[in-house]
């Protein structure tokens, strides 16, 4: 199977010595492609701010892409999706932080660009007070339908993962290894209950496996591909309390779960409100207050008509619908064939007869 020379490319350009995510994404701002960066001269890659001769060098001297091709065909055989920086697909969210992989690698079917995206983490080594908060929050979130982020860890992660996939929410775990293998393995099954209703990211490309310093780069993109970071329980140090100081460096909304002064678990969460760090999490709807979210109401909704009729286009319309959550606009537009005038016909149509809804971000579901 081939593989087209810019898909390659991508794949290569994590793997040239010196080149880190920061100076991956000068070279992709400057350059546009990673073909670019690797068709460019020494001088043209050396004239650029934060590249150099030596880093030039490395890149023009690359000449080994049999693990890029190697990545690639493991990817197209387990279902895997290599996202590059600019890969409409790619987290915008993460996008936006200075540091944002590369490549990331995606299996699942949840939508990374979703309306809202919250992260949930804490230790592993929870209390019944860190359990019962975490599966509160998400089953009073449920009729929101955001996207959970957590790192599958165990613990407070496991825990928010489980409460999603119970409660139908979508979740996606962030890995600190490459989708060879499942760190923890305890942890199997639960990843894949994740894959038929989230999924499984990672910027790490098989046979990585979980070494220590993987973590705070997982961290990174826990923290970097939501809108809030919610922290139930954690000690004065630990991942979580990395978690949210990358978070509060991104300008994440970071909420922090208070407990009692005496109780360890709860250390962190306090140090964070002391150090104006995390907001106190009281409620999901004082959170939401602080989002500009807001729940949906629960109103009486006009009874159907037993026998809707619906036109082509509607009945068109229904059908993409149907087959996810929740579909954007342009989703809608591509799958249809129909013309911008016709959608929106017959989406004010289904709207005026209580079908679907619209939700923030031009994106629609059934009702």
């Amino acid at each position: 199977m081939s593989f087209s020379e810019e898909s390659i490319f991508q794949i290569a350009l994590t793997q040239i010595p010196n080149i880190g995510s920061v100076q991956a994404r000068i070279l992709v701002e400057t350059l546009g492609t990673a073909t670019n960066i690797f068709r460019a001269t020494k001088k043209e890659l050396s004239a650029i701010e934060g590249i150099g001769s030596v880093r030039a060098d490395n890149i023009k001297k690359f000449s080994d892409f049999t693990l890029a091709e190697e990545e690639l065909l493991f990817c197209q055989k387990h279902h895997i999706n290599p996202l590059f920086l600019t890969n409409e697909a790619y987290p915008k969210r993460l996008a936006n932080c200075y540091d944002a992989p590369t490549v990331l690698y995606y299996r699942g079917n949840a939508n990374l660009n979703a309306p809202r995206i919250i992260s949930i983490i804490g230790t592993r080594n929870l209390t019944d007070y860190g359990k019962q908060q975490t599966e509160h929050i998400i089953a009073e979130l449920q009729p929101l339908a955001p996207l959970i982020v957590s790192g599958l860890a165990f613990g407070i992660d496991a825990v928010a993962h489980k409460a999603a996939v119970q409660q139908q929410v979508p979740t996606v775990g962030v890995l600190a290894h490459g989708l060879d293998t499942l760190y923890p393995s305890q942890h199997k099954n639960l990843a894949k209950d994740m894959l038929l209703n989230g999924g499984l990211l990672t910027e790490f490309g098989k046979n990585c496996p979980p070494d220590r310093h993987n973590f705070p780069r997982r961290n990174r993109i826990v923290a970097g591909i939501a809108d809030a970071v919610i922290v139930v329980e954690t000690a004065a140090k630990g991942g979580s309390m990395i978690t949210a100081e990358i978070a509060y460096s991104y300008n994440k909304d970071v909420f922090a779960v208070p407990g009692k002064l005496t109780d360890s678990k709860s250390a962190g969460c306090l140090k964070l409100i002391h150090q104006q760090k995390a907001a106190i999490f009281t409620s999901v709807s004082q959170m939401l207050d602080a989002m500009g979210w807001q729940l949906k109401k629960t109103v009486p909704k006009m009874q159907r008509e037993l026998f809707v009729v619906l036109t082509p286009d509607e009945q068109t319309i229904v059908g993409i619908l149907q087959a996810k959550d929740t579909v954007s606009i342009d989703e809608i537009y591509l799958q249809s064939g129909l013309s911008s005038s016709s959608v929106a016909a017959a989406i004010l149509s289904l709207e005026l007869q209580n079908m679907i809804i619209g939700l923030p971000g031009k994106m629609f579901r059934l009702l």
